[in-house]
């Protein structure tokens, strides 16, 4: 079956990354592995066996003979999107471990999906088009540290593993991708407001060149954002995580 633009689908063939990838997830025989988007069964195939229980979350109606009859009852298949997808109703005793090989189009929106299950995922292995990888990984100072390297950071510690050529997929995708361990983590400083943390993020990142004591003037003032030892000169790409949470908290 070839892969539909569409839902964004670029299969893994090569059958070295896929033993790579096995590696990385390493799968235990008590483990409750979810696999978003299985496609037609590639790294299915390097977990299948391995676990104690399976569940495949496919939207495309179309590939899900292809599992079953690959698959048949060895696993769990679930013909849904999972950006819409309850998590709870796979939830039993073991944490789960979440794994795939995400679709560049929804790749962040699943991401930011996934971390309302926190408390029940123990880490989750993404195939990622690169550029997402490097934003999620990037330290605090770098060009590419901005809005989605702060709300993953805080939420997980994240781990780049291996960085995947578009020779290896079928179509070839026109940019690499990498391989991304997230692990959930308890924040060093909790959010208080999880809306009021988005905006403000937002706000200072929609003009990264300006000052925080320009860019965030109406939301606090300089004065304040020196009682909590933030200098108002600096920029929003040289602030840590739990700066912007200490700010979000005290406004």
């Amino acid at each position: 079956m070839n892969a539909r633009k569409r839902f964004g689908q670029h299969f893994l063939t090569d059958a070295y990354c896929l033993q790579q990838l096995q590696g990385f997830i390493n799968p235990e025989p008590n483990d409750h592995i979810i696999e978003i988007g299985p496609g037609r069964g590639a790294l299915t195939q390097q977990l299948v066996g391995l676990c104690r229980t399976l569940d495949l979350i496919e939207i495309d109606r179309d590939l899900i003979p292809i599992l079953l009859r690959r698959f048949g009852n060895q696993v769990q298949l679930h013909e849904a999107d999972a950006l819409k997808f309850d998590l709870r109703k796979l939830s039993h005793h073991n944490a789960l471990r979440i794994v795939g090989n995400l679709p560049y189009n929804i790749s962040t929106p699943l991401i930011f999906h996934f971390f309302n299950y926190l408390d029940m995922i123990e880490d989750m292995h993404f195939l990622l088009q690169k550029e997402v990888v490097d934003r999620i990984t990037a330290p605090p100072g770098s060009r590419t540290y901005g809005r989605l390297s702060i709300k993953a950071q805080y939420y997980c510690d994240a781990t780049p593993l291996l960085t995947v050529g578009p020779e290896l997929f079928e179509p070839k995708p026109k940019v690499n991708s990498a391989f991304l361990r997230l692990t959930p983590k308890q924040p060093l400083l909790l959010i208080q407001s999880m809306s009021q943390f988005d905006n403000l993020v937002q706000q200072a990142f929609s003009q990264r060149r300006k000052t925080l004591r320009n860019s965030l003037k109406q939301w606090i003032s300089a004065e304040k954002l020196k009682s909590l030892d933030i200098d108002p000169e600096a920029r929003p790409e040289t602030l840590k995580v739990v700066d912007f949470v200490r700010i979000s908290n005290a406004i």
